[in-house]
C-alpha cells in the first residue's frame, strides 16, 4: 500500500483557505484549542474501498519488508498546519456519517496528499470501522466536522495532547499518539519508526499505520481500550498495541473475517 501511496503525487499548490486566518479556530467548551493552520493543501481523489487481504495481515507487497522509513524525523516543527482541501469519498454503505478534516504540520517534512491518501486507504478498508453499520468521509476545512486527524512532530504532538487531558510521554519524551476532544493527533515519531516490538518482529509499517489509525480513530466513535485476550491470538485493534503486545500479534483491524473481534475491556 505505501508504494501505491507514493504514486499520490507531489505536494499539491498552497493555497491560503479564507476560513484558515493565522489565528486559532474557536473551540468548544470543554475541548482542547486545535492547532494554528497556516496554508491548505489539494489532495488528489482516491477511490472507495479497498479490496479486503487475509485478516489480521498486509496483502503481499513490495514494500512489506519496509519497517521504518528512512531517513530523519524532525523532533519538532512550525506548531502551524496546513489541511487538506479536498473532500475524499464516503467510506461505507449506511448509518451515521462521521466527518472528519486533516492536517499535517508544516516542517514535519510529510507530504499532506499521501498521509490524506494513507488514511483513506486505511478508514476505507472493509475490515475497517464502517463494517459496523457507520460511514466516514474527508471534508474541507471549513465543513462541519467531527473530529480532526493530525499528523504532528513529537513536540507539538505532546503539547495537543496534554491540553486535552492525555499525557503521551514515557520516558520524559512524547511517544504515543492520542486522541483529545475532537483531535486525533498522530505522532510523527511513530508513524515513520514505528515501535521496537514490531520492528523485532518484522511488523510492516505500514500495518503499524493501519493500527494506529483504527486505533486513534476508535477512540474518536467512542470506543475504549481492550487487552490481548490470549496468547498467540489476534491483538484487538483498541489494545495500546504502541506500548506491548502482551503475547498477541500485531492486527491492524476492528473486523476480522467479517464480525467485530475485541478483547476484555482493559
Amino acid at each position: 500500500m505505501l508504494a501505491s501511496l507514493a504514486g499520490a503525487g507531489l505536494l499539491g499548490a498552497l493555497a491560503w483557505g479564507p476560513d484558515l486566518a493565522l489565528g486559532r479556530y474557536a473551540t468548544p467548551a470543554g475541548q482542547p484549542a486545535p492547532p494554528a493552520a497556516s496554508a491548505v493543501w489539494s489532495a488528489p481523489p482516491t477511490g472507495g474501498s479497498v479490496a479486503p487481504g487475509p485478516d489480521a495481515d498486509p496483502r503481499p507487497s513490495p514494500t512489506a519488508a519496509l519497517l521504518q522509513a528512512p531517513g530523519p524525523v524532525p523532533s519538532a516543527g512550525t506548531g502551524r498546519f496546513g489541511f487538506v482541501r479536498e473532500p475524499g469519498p464516503v467510506h461505507g454503505r449506511s448509518g451515521r456519517l462521521h466527518r472528519f478534516r486533516v492536517a499535517v504540520e508544516r516542517g514535519s517534512g510529510e507530504d499532506p496528499t499521501r498521509f490524506a491518501a494513507a488514511l483513506d486507504a486505511t478508514l476505507g478498508d472493509p475490515r475497517g470501522w464502517t463494517a459496523g453499520g457507520l460511514r466516514l468521509q474527508r471534508v474541507a476545512p471549513g465543513a462541519a466536522h467531527d473530529f480532526t486527524i493530525y499528523l504532528a512532530t513529537a513536540a507539538t504532538a505532546g503539547r495537543l495532547c496534554a491540553a486535552g487531558g492525555v499525557d503521551i510521554r514515557i520516558g520524559g519524551r512524547p511517544y504515543t499518539s492520542c486522541r483529545a476532544g475532537g483531535q486525533v493527533v498522530l505522532n510523527l515519531d511513530r508513524w515513520r519508526l514505528s515501535v521496537p516490538e514490531f520492528v523485532a518482529a518484522r511488523v510492516p509499517l505500514e500495518r503499524y499505520r493501519q493500527y494506529v489509525i483504527n486505533h486513534e480513530v476508535g477512540h474518536a466513535l467512542g470506543h475504549g481500550h481492550e487487552s490481548c485476550p490470549g496468547p498467540g491470538r489476534a491483538a484487538p485493534v483498541m489494545q495500546t498495541q504502541t506500548l506491548g503486545l502482551r503475547g498477541c500479534v500485531a492486527n491492524a483491524w476492528p473486523y476480522l473475517g467479517g464480525r467485530r473481534y475485541r478483547g476484555p475491556q482493559a
